[in-house]
């Protein structure tokens, strides 16, 4: 079997090894410095993350509600790191009251959705009026390949795709800002291979033994590597122009808010 087909995640919530390697990944760190930097100068009152997973891109605290569809990763999520509020909900059907978020994220969310549309409007119906929304995720269908097939993506987005979505349900862009370029690309594809080839050789192994071995100098290894990595990666993703940007981040505003705001700059 062709092991981009086999997504497998389920199953890597109760593992240490990846969850221990995984908040160290390059691309994640670069995503939660862009997200930062997209909330900066703003007021947090209550923040929803969703879609966190075992990897929210937003610290916790007691202003935070992470959720997400896998009871398993929340549960994960909060024995580890703890702080903020917990919720297994959908994303196209969020258990919250309309309008009560100062800022709501999803960051590599949508494009895991089949109704993608659906959460966009969710996401805007509990986001308040002088809310903002702020979202990652992969960019041009023509980058679809083996690594997209293996976490389950339905789809790439073109900036424009994306901007229609969130015009249609009543929101308007105000910042795009790229992320990750084609040299992440190139990575994620080997990475996907690698892991594979690992995961095959890990299950010949005798469990524990292998997997505390693995936990030590590699675990180090791992992590200064992806430090130093993402440093790389960054200045890829600078250089690309954005057509070629493999991940980018929109942030959006509702559109009566942007309509105010314009009104009161021009009086």
């Amino acid at each position: 079997m062709n092991p981009c087909h086999d997504n497998r995640f389920q199953d890597f919530f109760a593992d240490d090894l990846y969850v221990s390697l995984k908040n160290h990944l390059y691309n994640y760190i670069l995503r939660k410095r862009a997200v930062r930097k997209a909330l900066r100068g703003e007021v947090r009152k209550m923040v929803l993350e969703v879609g966190s997973g075992l990897s929210p891109v937003t610290d916790a605290d007691d202003s935070i509600f992470y959720s997400d569809i896998s009871f398993p990763a929340l549960k994960t999520l909060r024995l580890r790191y703890g702080g903020g509020g917990h919720v297994v909900a959908d994303a196209t059907d969020l258990p919250f009251k309309t309008r009560v978020f100062s800022q709501v994220i999803a960051s590599e969310v949508l494009e895991h959705l089949p109704d993608d549309r659906r959460a966009i409007m969710e996401m805007t119906r509990v986001m308040k009026s002088s809310g903002s929304l702020v979202m990652t995720f992969p960019h041009g269908q023509y980058y679809f390949a083996c690594d997209d097939r293996f976490v389950k993506h339905y789809r790439r987005y073109g900036l424009d795709e994306m901007v229609d979505r969130l015009e249609k349900a009543g929101l308007k862009p105000v910042s795009v800002r790229k992320i990750l370029g084609p040299l992440d690309k190139v990575t994620m594809c080997l990475a996907v291979t690698c892991f594979s080839i690992f995961q095959k050789w890990r299950s010949t192994r005798s469990g524990p033994a292998s997997l505390q071995a693995s936990k030590g100098f590699t675990g180090t290894l791992f992590k200064w590597g992806n430090r130093a990595f993402a440093g790389i990666v960054w200045l890829d993703a600078l250089i690309t122009p954005r057509p070629l940007s493999t991940v980018l981040l929109i942030k959006a505003t509702r559109k009566e808010e942007h309509e105010e705001r314009s009104q009161s700059l021009g009086a």
